[in-house]
């Protein structure tokens, strides 16, 4: 059970980084706050690159790695945006529908076949994504769907989950077809992290400096927080996923949305919380379905 440990330490750590991130974001862009963390975090993972393997030359996994964290700076990019603009008891359960989408997807394209506890479990998903945009003025029974679709402040969550979907699989392989050291995968993610948070600010604000300097220093504290949290719940989780199946890990390091939620909603008192809290646990709750299933 040590890797249901490690992924629920995982869960708590990015839980309580989402709040910090929340409240950094409520004065910052989420661009300059994506940079900065992306450096601050490094600072924090240099005791990694001391622990890893020396690496000789540019190899195969390291080239996927960058990829890979090319694809997550993205998604993290795509999930400070979403944050800052949706309340995050609409935002995180969004997030933890990917699941359903890579069962549907395999389905249809590569002629997967579902047991029925898969599709019980998809169901449970579409129904908690169905209850969570359910609003009084939805015109028809489809009106959660195409809100949820046509709404263009959605966009965010639902590339961030595409993203997230291919980079999990993505984990998987280095970790257990490559058999990269964990310490080295958190060295060099974090490494490749403020070398693609560098090279878009540059690209964007001409300086690499600048987003530092407009921080307040109540800010600062907040971001260190997350760095520090963020550092904890990607190793944890990096080193579940090394021990057991990426889906159960993911299983249940998702539970840091429902904690997320909880605390979050009551913190920033956000609206129809209940509403939310039940959707986020039916969400959840298919999502264990679908994993435990597939296993």
């Amino acid at each position: 059970m040590t890797w249901f440990i490690l992924a629920f330490a995982s869960a708590v750590f990015s839980a309580l980084s989402t709040l910090a991130e929340k409240k950094s974001l409520f004065s910052m862009d989420a661009l300059d706050f994506s940079y900065i963390i992306s450096v601050v975090t490094l600072v924090f993972s240099i005791p990694f690159f001391i622990m890893a393997p020396v690496q000789q030359g540019i190899t195969t996994s390291l080239i996927i790695l960058f990829v890979k964290t090319a694809l997550n700076a993205a998604a993290f990019l795509f999930v400070m945006l979403s944050i800052k603009n949706l309340e995050l008891s609409e935002a995180l359960p969004l997030l933890a529908i990917s699941p359903a989408l890579v069962a549907i997807l395999a389905f249809f394209f590569i002629g997967d076949v579902l047991n029925i506890y898969e599709w019980a479990g998809i169901f449970l998903i579409v129904a908690g994504t169905y209850i969570l945009e359910l609003k009084m003025a939805s015109s028809g029974i489809f009106g959660p769907f195409k809100i949820l679709f046509k709404t263009s402040k959605y966009g965010y969550v639902l590339g961030a989950v595409a993203l997230f979907t291919i980079t999990s699989l993505a984990d998987r392989i280095l970790l257990k077809g490559y058999k990269l050291p964990p310490y080295t995968f958190m060295a060099y993610q974090q490494l490749f992290y403020g070398i693609i948070f560098l090279v878009i600010v540059l690209y964007k604000r001409k300086s690499a400096v600048a987003s530092f300097i407009s921080v307040n220093k109540e800010t600062w504290l907040f971001i260190l927080v997350v760095a520090v949290l963020t550092v904890a719940y990607r190793y944890t989780q990096i080193a579940a996923v090394k021990l057991a199946p990426v889906g159960l890990v993911l299983a249940v390091k998702r539970l840091s949305i429902l904690i997320a939620i909880i605390i979050g909603g009551k913190l920033f008192h956000e609206q129809h919380l209940k509403r939310r809290i039940l959707a986020a646990v039916i969400i959840l709750a298919g999502i264990s379905l679908l994993v435990s299933a597939g296993e």
